[in-house]
């Protein structure tokens, strides 16, 4: 099967064997893919001589086998994840994935359109619900968030579940105006510049204080600003973790909490709950089709090969992006 590797840090088009499905894994035949931070920062990461790695952690496409005790798939379904870091990326024509991880498709988008969404939905979903502890059934409506960094992937899933299904004030970080507008597009109430002074920016707001923060850009180069801008006993999560020792005094007179999300947890350690992102992978596809949420996709970077995923990645590490990119057959 085609597949693109990373070799000596470079990506390079191959041929490698077909996967076979274990007990519980679905074949997929790949027709999309979205590229992420983890992508860039895995192949810059990859030893020299080391032995070469598909990457790729956003894939939608079609069963073509289950494993024997895979019992919430068949042959023929439609489906979208974000898969597991600990195994081969989806850079490939064919991919094994656990059941567990994985979901139907929205059956109103195409292919492209759905890989946009598995692991942006996923880390906002967490994060929000099950780290953060905002109701998603809207029982914190009227409580405030801010979003640092609200027009990358999982800022533009956030601000649209924060909106509309938790019902809090919402309040995005951009630095840009057409990142600020793209915010606004998907429903945050307010859009200030997360190069400026954030508190200040709040209160000129009317927001002092905020009962949570969701940052998704780097917690040592915001997180002071943080500390200070969340309420008392409020909750700030990040998507990255610290560089450096935090000082977190101020979150202890807060009596404030600090927690992280990350996405492939449950997958890397095969939690007993890894059923938790097939059952949100499933409810997002339903919010998708129901038109409460809209699919994310920024930029077709066109078929999936190794020129044109290194074209992504660049785009990545660039910081300039707008939703996701996406690439489509081989």
């Amino acid at each position: 099967m085609k597949a693109i590797a990373v070799l000596n840090g470079t990506l390079q088009d191959t041929t490698l064997p077909q996967p076979q499905p274990g007990a519980r894994d679905l074949l997929v035949q790949i027709a999309a893919i979205s590229v992420n931070p983890v992508d860039h920062k895995i192949r810059a990461g990859q030893a020299v001589d080391a032995e070469a790695r598909v990457l790729g952690w956003d894939a939608a496409g079609t069963v073509i086998a289950v494993g024997p005790e895979v019992t919430l798939f068949q042959p023929g379904d439609q489906v979208y994840y974000a898969g597991s870091l600990v195994r081969a990326g989806a850079n490939s024509e064919m991919h094994v994935v656990d059941e567990r991880i994985a979901a139907k498709k929205p059956a109103s988008l195409d292919f492209a359109q759905a890989a946009a969404l598995p692991l942006t939905s996923i880390t906002a979903w967490e994060a929000l619900f099950h780290r953060l502890g905002v109701s998603r059934g809207g029982a914190d409506q009227g409580k405030s968030i801010l979003i640092v960094g609200g027009a990358g992937g999982v800022g533009s899933i956030a601000i649209q579940l924060a909106k509309k299904l938790a019902r809090l004030t919402v309040v995005a970080t951009a630095s840009r105006p057409e990142s600020g507008a793209w915010c606004k597009r998907l429903g945050a109430d307010h859009v200030i510049d997360h190069n400026g002074d954030i508190p200040a920016q709040l209160a000129a707001l009317g927001l002092p204080a905020v009962d949570f923060i969701l940052c998704l850009n780097e917690i040592d180069k915001h997180f002071p600003a943080l500390v200070q801008a969340v309420r008392p006993q409020g909750r700030i999560c990040s998507i990255l973790g610290n560089e450096a020792p935090l000082a977190l005094d101020g979150l202890f007179t807060k009596s404030a909490a600090l927690v992280f999300e990350l996405m492939f947890t449950r997958s890397m350690f095969e939690t007993s709950d890894m059923l938790e992102q097939h059952i949100l992978l499933t409810e997002v596809a339903g919010l998708i089709d129901e038109r409460v949420l809209v699919t994310t996709v920024g930029e077709s970077f066109g078929t999936i090969n190794a020129a044109n995923i290194a074209r992504a990645h660049a785009a990545l590490e660039g910081r300039r992006m707008i939703g996701k990119i996406v690439l489509s057959g081989f």
